[in-house]
């Protein structure tokens, strides 16, 4: 392949320097040669420029290849930063602890609490990431594990009686859901 461009890029070198000379422009040897001398370098890099590009398109098509066939046996996702407290996040997502991804969703439509939605929406989340990046099948999907953890807390005041505040924290919240296939025997 590098030869055949080699080989395609002198006889155009050759093509340039006969019509050059069909027009009537005189050139000393010692400048031909050095122009010559240029465009086979600058042709040979370009070459092996190109080579290298092919084998790392190559080597990417293999870990590709790679990727592909292994299997994983678990799918995660996290919503970081929730303005919802974790101790009101923690009462929803023990609801749905150890149970199948479809039968939690189904679970959560139905609660009226403040994290429910972010919770669905985290459970969908996680579900896609298993179904198309890991190929795992999305009917055989359980919640492994979910957790609430702290997040950042903003500090504020409240105001009070004689001109006196008292503080105030709202809390923010990390959930993490790990998802795995069951395995049936």
């Amino acid at each position: 392949m590098a030869e055949e461009i080699k080989n395609e890029e002198v006889k155009e070198v050759k093509a340039k320097k006969t019509s050059s000379k069909k027009s009537g422009e005189a050139k000393t040897t010692s400048t031909k040669k050095a122009s010559t001398a240029k465009k086979t370098s600058t042709a040979k890099k370009t070459a092996k420029k190109e080579v290298k590009a092919e084998e790392v398109k190559d080597t990417k098509k293999a870990k590709k290849e790679v990727v592909e066939t292994k299997k994983r046996s678990e799918a995660t996702a996290k919503v970081l930063g929730l303005k919802v407290t974790p101790r009101k996040v923690r009462l929803v997502i023990d609801l749905v602890r150890g149970k199948d991804v479809d039968e939690a969703i189904q679970i959560l439509s139905l609660v009226h609490k403040e994290a429910a939605p972010y919770i669905v929406k985290l459970l969908n989340s996680a579900k896609a990431n298993a179904t198309n990046n890991f190929n795992m099948d999305g009917d055989k999907l359980y919640i492994a594990s979910i957790m609430a953890s702290d997040s950042i807390k903003m500090k504020r005041y409240l105001p009070r009686a004689k001109g006196s505040a008292s503080g105030l924290v709202k809390r923010f919240s990390n959930v993490f859901v790990t998802l795995k296939e069951k395995e049936l025997f």
